[in-house]
């Protein structure tokens, strides 16, 4: 639009110019032999004219013009220069974070940490969308799920068949006091609405309907309409938690922060708790049973 402009300028000037050559050869054109030396001399000074006209017009229109906003280079690629993020290099702002600072469960279903401020460095970045899944460990348990979200990756179909995949800690009870009974679900660290993994055993850790469903499933659904709305990216990490040898996690941490704006539409960093209310849970082999009313008269909450 902006080189149009300048084009259609030109023209006009270019018109007008001839316009003004175009008279002064009619009212000459008697003398035009006698003179033709001086004549001459004459184009050759209007060429100059208009040459510096044109260089004029081109400086002040450049210079003075609004800076023209450009989008992202290209359908997924990340704007990077101003992203914010610290280098792995520089020192942290909080304390080094440790799984051990997470209180026990009270009642809350979420735990803040770094004040819902993600852990994320630079190096987390990339030019392009990205999703990276940690080995499963000497357990076959699951480490950090890391992702460079954007709408482009967000699958328009549905979701394969996961129920063949039984992660650590996989031992399926059922409660009639439970919305849907059942009391474990196999929990997408990446959520499949965000890039399409299905039965990865990578990314499925066991996790309580409540954690899962009432928990995690909110802030998902808030990262995926942000994800759609704008086009930005997001930086997202979850990573599951298990204390020693447990073979079911104690809970995930969630990060996200969305790229472009610096995390002013989408930042959080917390903790979910991998509880199921009404059950009591070993977590060391994912066992469970229903509590009490003496059970539930000790808990503080």
């Amino acid at each position: 639009m902006f080189i149009h402009s300048i084009n259609i300028n030109l023209y006009l000037l270019s018109k007008q110019i001839s316009k003004y050559n175009l008279s002064v050869f009619n009212s000459q054109n008697s003398v035009y032999n006698v003179h033709m030396k001086n004549t001459d001399h004459k184009k050759n000074s209007i060429r100059s004219t208009i040459a510096l006209a044109v260089i004029l017009l081109l400086y002040f229109v450049t210079r003075f013009a609004d800076p023209v906003k450009e989008g992202p280079v290209s359908e997924g690629s990340a704007a990077l220069e101003s992203s914010g993020l610290p280098s792995a290099s520089e020192e942290q702002a909080s304390e080094e974070f440790s799984f051990s600072q997470i209180p026990d469960w009270s009642g809350s279903p979420v735990y803040i940490v770094n004040d819902d401020v993600p852990f994320f460095t630079e190096e987390d970045l990339a030019d392009e969308p990205y999703e990276h899944f940690s080995e499963l460990d000497e357990l076959g348990r699951c480490g950090p799920a890391t992702a460079l979200l954007h709408r482009s990756w967000m699958p328009d179909w549905e979701r394969e068949d996961i129920h063949l995949i039984k992660p650590t800690g996989w031992k399926q009870a059922f409660y009639d006091f439970m919305d849907g009974d059942s009391l474990y679900n196999r929990s997408h660290l990446i959520a499949f609405m965000f890039t399409g993994q299905g039965a990865n055993p990578q990314n499925l850790i066991t996790g309580t309907h409540y954690m899962n469903a009432e928990v995690m499933l909110p802030y998902e659904e808030e990262v995926a309409e942000y994800l759609r709305d704008t086009g930005n990216h997001v930086l997202y990490r979850v990573t599951p938690y298990f204390k020693g040898d447990d073979l079911l996690a104690s809970g995930v941490l969630m990060e996200a922060r969305s790229v472009e704006d610096n995390g002013r539409g989408i930042q959080f960093c917390v903790y979910c708790y991998n509880v199921q209310p009404g059950v009591g849970i070993d977590y060391s082999t994912g066992r469970s049973w229903a509590l009490t009313d003496e059970e539930l008269d000790s808990r503080e909450f």
